[in-house]
């Protein structure tokens, strides 16, 4: 997981009911670093990423997508 603030600026889609101008619309945002290629990819696919926090080792990560799922990004553990 990255610290607070370490970020990329990627293009996310801005549904209709959360944009200022009342259309879909695409928009950069910050996204933590390790969680961007994620991020990235899940948008590339078609589907849409709402929010997301990797939790900056205090706790797990989530990807809010915009059909209302979440991904929980947990850390790999060994067994």
């Amino acid at each position: 997981m990255c610290k607070h603030g370490d970020h990329v600026t990627l293009p996310v889609n801005m549904p209709a009911h959360l944009s200022y101008t009342d259309v879909d619309r695409w928009a950069y945002k910050p996204i933590d670093r390790c969680l961007a290629p994620i991020v990235q990819a899940l948008n590339v696919a078609g589907i849409f990423t709402a929010n997301s926090c990797c939790g900056h080792g205090t706790g797990p990560g989530s990807i809010l997508l915009h059909d209302g799922r979440e991904l929980t990004i947990a850390p790999f553990q060994r067994v």
